[in-house]
Order: structure tokens, then sequence, then C-alpha cells
């Protein structure tokens, strides 16, 4: 393999997906698997969907292990502790893909919603990453994907808006600490895509249709363009890049929409 193309290979890496069986981290589960590594891609509700990647990653001889585990809570974190432990494995990089969110007016918010938006897409992240990072090896990385309402403000998405700006800080904080540990921290911020996620939101086709026609190139980006930027960041390829934020939208932010 030539020199320049090892930077980018995942071969004989182990990898932590959390939220790695629908959407943007499904796609990167199976972007890191096809690229060499070890994925272990976390879960907590969807079955169907988990079952589903389980069977596509053996049918294409990838090595995709499907964990179900609620990562705000310690015991299931412990429970991911275990399946690493009993692979004998230190871990090369965790991906933070996982996203919860309450969809209203402001005017609806309340406390209970809000603590159940930060709960999973900042404390939880603290959390994984101060347990894990004690098992992560010397060049390991650290990739937290936030999104477009971290910066733009959007129809009903203050609050999980403002919990991926806070994402967004923690990690930069983080990378700043973990940087001396030979660990990379680093955000990915994909623009709009077609994920399930979209179907709270009643208006989400004219919104998706919407956001294309505004795109520089006349249409969305792909789950599979998005989950190369993240193995770009995952791997050796990105070793100079500390505490960013990679925006991957198709230029849609340079020309002032998403």
């Amino acid at each position: 393999m030539n020199e320049a193309f090892k930077a980018f290979s995942m071969q004989d890496r182990v990898v932590l997906v959390v939220g790695g069986t629908r959407g943007i981290g499904r796609a990167i589960s199976l972007q890191l698997a096809r690229a060499g590594a070890t994925v272990i891609a976390n879960y907590v509700r969807d079955r169907a969907s988990a079952e589903q990647l389980a069977a596509e990653a053996q049918s294409a001889q990838l090595a995709i292990e499907v964990v179900r585990a609620d990562v705000t809570s310690e015991k299931g974190r412990e429970l991911l502790m275990g399946t690493l432990a009993q692979r004998n494995a230190r871990l090369s990089s965790l991906i933070f893909a996982a996203a919860t969110g309450v969809h209203r007016p402001f005017e609806q918010f309340t406390g209970r919603h809000f603590d159940f938006t930060f709960d999973l897409n900042v404390k939880t992240f603290l959390a994984i990453v101060q347990r894990f990072a004690p098992l992560m090896t010397v060049g390991a990385t650290v990739v937290a994907v936030s999104s477009e309402g971290a910066y733009r403000a959007m129809p009903h998405y203050g609050l999980v808006g403002s919990s991926k700006a806070a994402l967004e800080s923690l990690s930069r904080h983080l990378a700043t600490e973990l940087a001396g540990r030979g660990i990379r921290v680093n955000v990915l911020s994909p623009g709009t895509v077609v994920t399930d996620a979209w179907k709270v939101l009643p208006d989400a086709d004219a919104r998706l249709a919407e956001a294309a026609a505004r795109s520089p190139r006349g249409r969305l980006n792909t789950l599979e363009e998005v989950a190369l930027a993240a193995q770009f960041l995952a791997s050796d390829a990105s070793a100079g890049i500390i505490g960013h934020t990679l925006v991957v939208d198709g230029g849609a932010r340079v020309v002032g929409s998403c």
C-alpha cells in the first residue's frame, strides 16, 4: 500500500461507535470496518436496525459487533468495557454519534426536556470519554458528531442545537487536556443529510428539498460522504488536527445556507 494511503487505513484498530447502528453512526460503522477496523457498534432501543447492520456486516465479512447498552448509565458503560475486555483490546477510536432531543417551540420546553437532551448529548459524552480514555492507545482518536444546529438557529431545534454547541465546546476543552496523553479529540459537523431523525418533523420533506436547492451543488451530502470524513478524523491522516470542528456540508455554509 502506498505510504500516503496507509495513513487513512484503520487496519488492526478497535473502534467503538456509540450510536453506531442507525443513520450517520451506522454509515461510520460500515466505513471504518471496510477500512479494516474491528468495530463495536453500540445501540440501545432499535433492535431491528441493529440486527440489520449485523446481518449486512456478516454478509460482507466486515468485523462489526453489535452491542446493546444504555450508555447514559454506569452499568451500560461497564457493559461496553466488558466487551473490550473480552477482546483483550485497547481502544483505537471512540466515535460519539448518539443523539437525542425534543423538537418543540421554546415555549413548550420543560426542565425535563432539557435534562433529557443534555444528559445524552453532553453529559454522557463526557462520562464515556472519562471511562474509556485510560484504555486508549497513544495516537488514539475521539470524534464527536455534532450538527448544524450548533451554530445556526433552526425551527423547533433549540434544545438539540444548544446541546450540540455545548458538545463542541466540551470537545475543544477535552482536546487540550488529552493531547498530552497522545489522544486527539475533534468534532465532525455534518450539514443536512437524510436520516430517520427527520421523521419526527412534520415538514421534513419540504425542509430537505429546500436545503438541497440552496446547496452550491444542488444536492445534500450522502451518509457515505460524512462517513469518509469521520474516517479521516479517526485515522493517522489527521494526525496534526486537534480540537477542530470539521464541517462536512457540501459547501452550504460558504453560501450562507444549510
